[in-house]
Parts: structure tokens; C-alpha cells; sequence
């Protein structure tokens, strides 16, 4: 019986729409964390999350079955939820693609 082992960590960078400053000094670290957990939820290790007021890098580890433009469906999906019904911020969005 043969065994495959994947290995798949990607560098993921997107902005919020327009570059606007959504992500002020206070809730960075909320949301770097619900991002993390976001991933563990979906079968993903996020190894590294940070960023700035316009934007988010994540180190991602993906399991086989799992797409990237999935992956950051499910990520920019939930942590827009978040921010719009946790944090009162309803005109944040992601940038798109």
C-alpha cells in the first residue's frame, strides 16, 4: 500500500475595498485571532496572521482537499461577517478576487 503525504502553505495577501483603514490599532488583534479560528473551523492551520489598516497576510496551511479560492472564500466570508455584526462596522468589505 502506497502513502502520499501533501504539504501545502501558501502566502495570502488581500486588502479591505478601496484600501480603506478599516483595521484600526484596537481590533487588529481580535481579528487576526477570528481569522485563525476561522481556519482551524474549515480544516486549516493558519501558521502566521497579521497586516496593517488596509490589508491581511496570512501564512496558510491547506490540506489536500481543500481549493485556495476556497479557502479565502470561507476566511473573507466569515471575517467579513464578523466585522459587520461583532465589531458594528456594516460598510467593511474585502477587496474583491
Amino acid at each position: 500500500m502506497s502513502h502520499t503525504y501533501c504539504s501545502l502553505s501558501i502566502h495570502c495577501v488581500f486588502s479591505t475595498k478601496e484600501r480603506r483603514k478599516f483595521i484600526v490599532e484596537g481590533l487588529r488583534e481580535r481579528l487576526w485571532a477570528y481569522i485563525g479560528g476561522i481556519a482551524r473551523e474549515h480544516g486549516m492551520k493558519a501558521l502566521a496572521v497579521g497586516g496593517a489598516e488596509d490589508h491581511v497576510h496570512i501564512l496558510l496551511s491547506l490540506p489536500a482537499t481543500k481549493t485556495v479560492a476556497q479557502a479565502m472564500r470561507e476566511i473573507k466570508q466569515g471575517s467579513s461577517r464578523w466585522m459587520h455584526e461583532t465589531c458594528g462596522v456594516p460598510e467593511f468589505a474585502w477587496q474583491e478576487g
